[in-house]
């Protein structure tokens, strides 16, 4: 169960991650990010961490 919930949070990590990215570099318009690259940054730190997080869940 504790596996399933973060398997959850990692995808959700990734999914949040990836938004961000797309906002900061202005292809995703429409909130305050847009168009700033710290958030594609923060973006990719994030969709990091969830793609760790999910790899040492599924580990064995």
């Amino acid at each position: 169960m504790i596996k399933t919930l973060l398997k959850i949070l990692a995808v959700l990590l990734i999914i949040s991650g990836g938004i961000w990215i797309l906002q900061g570099t202005n292809i995703l318009p429409g909130s305050f990010m847009t168009g700033d690259p710290q958030w594609a940054i923060n973006g990719a730190i994030t969709a990091l961490i969830g793609a760790g997080l999910f790899w040492l869940v599924n580990r064995k």
